[in-house]
């Protein structure tokens, strides 16, 4: 029950105290809710896209989905969901599909709907389909000080 380097070493370098909880091998992010029992607002989901500036990281909580109408409002570019092989070659030691919303780790630019930033935990992906990590709401506050926040996502 590891998380991926990159990660680890982001969460490490930052001070950020963290939790890791394993989950029977899930293969979407309301899965993942039933799997490890966290409630779907604290799951944070993350959305891989590009655009005319580059690559961008959209984090959202699972219980919603994205509306990309406010979403190109808010970032004032045009976007487009980033294809398998963009996705392996921008996160080489995560899984598809298992993505952290940490872009800063990665050198991503990242956009936050404000409704993940409002909870008191926050679950994600910590690079597999089997492992999350939760943060304490502030402590995630935190590692998104740089992120662009919004709200562009409505319940499912």
């Amino acid at each position: 029950m590891t998380i991926v380097v990159t990660l680890e070493q982001h969460l490490s370098r930052n001070g950020i105290a963290y939790n890791v909880l394993s989950h029977a091998s899930t293969t979407s992010s309301l899965r993942t809710v039933e799997a490890s029992h966290v409630p779907a607002d604290a799951l944070a989901k993350t959305v891989v896209l590009k655009g005319d500036r580059g690559y961008l990281l959209v984090v959202l909580p699972a219980s919603r989905q994205l509306e990309w109408k406010a979403l190109r409002r808010c970032f004032n570019d045009t976007l487009a969901l980033a294809t398998e092989d963009e996705i392996a070659w921008l996160f080489p030691d995560c899984k598809l599909g298992a993505v952290p919303p940490i872009g800063e780790a990665y050198g991503i630019e990242t956009i936050v709907d404000d409704s993940i930033a409002e909870q008191g935990d926050i679950y994600f992906e910590g690079g597999d389909h089997a492992t999350l990590v939760h943060l304490a709401g502030p402590a995630f506050c935190k590692l998104m000080v740089h992120a662009k926040h919004g709200r562009f996502s409505t319940h499912h």
